[in-house]
């Protein structure tokens, strides 16, 4: 007997739904809290990457932005992929247009183009091999040294790998404007207030952000490096979004979002993109299965050789 849907709340029928069309929810960090509390699965880039690539399910919902999505589709051509809100895009990957990027790739030939995960399909494809923040260290250094080597988009977690493995890369000039919004002044009045708490940090933030910080990682590294670290006061300079999981993993933990330089509601740096995502409209796009992501054959066919490459080298 189906369930009275009258009577059942938004997340109850997303849940119902998700059981009869066999369904999954991947969502990011940068989630609102009530997505993340529906979702099968809450993650960065990577392992976000990782879920889509082994799951069985016929359909996904991806509660993220639109590159996340093409990924999942890359990696699920039969499946259907679904994103609640077409215009959740990314500052990041609009930072990098193809036409642009393809010029820059082509008048440098004997370089291996090694691109984050935040981009489009089209730059994917121009690709020859993906990272995350989780694992650029590790993908970069799987590069012989003799190669030169093209990184793109993010110049912030360019010039951080170049600083961790001493190669030196061709950066493009990408930025996400979330994490460039971050304000030293402001980071280090808070870090007067609260003496004995941790800054950690993004690694897409300015380097003098980054400078400041104890610990520097992506998404789940910090998650995990709060989980462990003996403080129980951190300042967390990344989305505020993440705090919802970190709080949930470790409940006695005091944590502060690191300030931006625009003064707004939350004192903090949140994606607006992100945050287009409501519950509604992922209760109506499983419904109504739309909107769907598609990506042309030609483009999957060449921008799956990379990803397939870094899901290889995280194993």
């Amino acid at each position: 007997m189906k369930p009275n849907t009258m009577t059942m709340t938004l997340a109850e029928k997303i849940t119902a739904l998700k059981k009869e069309k066999n369904a999954v929810i991947l969502a990011h960090y940068y989630q609102v809290p009530e997505i993340q509390e529906v979702a099968d699965y809450v993650g960065d880039s990577l392992g976000l990457s990782q879920k889509a690539a082994e799951t069985d399910a016929d359909i996904i919902v991806f509660a993220g932005v639109h590159f996340m999505a093409e990924t999942a589709k890359i990696l699920n051509p039969n499946k259907k992929v679904l994103l609640p809100d077409l215009l959740a895009g990314c500052s990041l990957a609009d930072s990098c247009p193809p036409d642009k990027f393809g010029e820059l790739v082509a008048a440098h030939p004997d370089h291996t183009v090694i691109t984050y995960v935040n981009c489009s399909a089209e730059v994917k494809a121009l690709s020859d091999i993906i990272c995350t923040s989780s694992n650029a260290e590790k993908i970069v250094n799987s590069i012989p040294k003799d190669v030169p080597i093209i990184f793109a988009p993010d110049k912030n977690l360019g010039k951080y790998i170049q600083k961790k493995t001493g190669r030196k890369m061709l950066l493009w000039d990408g930025a996400c404007i979330v994490h460039e919004a971050f304000s030293i002044e402001k980071l280090l009045k808070l870090y007067q207030e609260h003496p004995d708490s941790v800054i950690i940090a993004h690694p897409e933030s300015e380097a003098h952000i980054l400078e400041t910080a104890t610990y520097i990682g992506s998404t789940a590294g910090m998650i995990d490096y709060v989980k462990k670290n003996p403080s129980k006061k951190f300042i967390v300079a990344t989305e505020a979004g993440i705090l919802h999981k970190m709080q949930q993993e470790v409940p006695e933990a005091v944590l502060i979002p690191a300030p931006a330089e625009e003064d707004n509601t939350c004192a903090c740096s949140e994606c607006a993109f992100m945050k287009m995502n409501t519950l509604q409209k992922l209760y109506d796009c499983l419904l109504h299965e739309t909107p769907h992501i598609e990506v042309s054959e030609e483009v999957r066919k060449k921008a799956i050789v990379p990803i397939e490459r870094m899901l290889e080298l995280s194993k």
